[in-house]
């Protein structure tokens, strides 16, 4: 049952990339340059710190959300927004701050925790961008992304908090971006 509900985790986990790739082309969507970059190195951390822990069926929605995050960063160097003002700056560099931290620890669960402060940086990044140019973000992929989290936190199967805490984390932030982008828009109508 769990692998069931992990594979479905995965499988939100892509389609969520379609509606906003969809719209990144359609020049509807601006990614926010730094947050991609972010989120693909960390990404990769975080697959290898669950695999690391041992996690299985819960893996598929991090795998999953790892590919299509690389493939949007590459296309916001193109299509997107920010990058190097100093605001995006300053992200990068605590960022990168954290990452330094995570390979001196070389710990799969300081890695994880790291790699959840390091994402929330640039999910703070998109969800001010998202607050500033609500029109900018295609919703339906941060509900889809919200959606695989909470399917890859009940695919654990048991209480770990370990494996269960990036696919949670995955959902909190998602539904940060979306409160931004309904801020954005109550905004926008006053």
């Amino acid at each position: 049952m769990f692998l069931g509900i992990g594979i479905l985790a995965g499988i939100f986990g892509i389609i969520m990339f379609i509606p906003y790739i969809r719209d990144i082309f359609k020049r509807k969507t601006k990614p926010e340059c730094t947050s991609w970059l972010i989120w693909s190195l960390l990404g990769l951390i975080a697959v290898s710190s669950q695999f690391a822990k041992g996690a299985t069926d819960s893996i598929w929605m991090t795998v999953a959300q790892t590919l299509g995050t690389v493939t949007i960063f590459i296309l916001s160097l193109k299509y997107g927004h920010g990058g190097w003002v100093k605001r995006d700056i300053f992200a990068l560099i605590v960022a990168l701050l954290g990452l330094g931290l995570w390979f001196v620890t070389h710990d799969a669960i300081y890695a994880l925790i790291i790699t959840i402060f390091v994402d929330a940086i640039g999910a703070l990044l998109t969800t001010l961008k998202a607050t500033e140019h609500p029109e900018s973000e295609t919703t339906s992929t941060w509900i889809l992304s919200g959606i695989s989290g909470l399917l890859g936190t009940v695919a654990v199967g048991y209480w770990n908090p370990v494996l269960m805490a990036y696919p949670f984390y995955v959902f909190v932030a998602n539904s940060t971006v979306l409160l931004g982008i309904y801020i954005g828009y109550s905004r926008k109508k006053n």
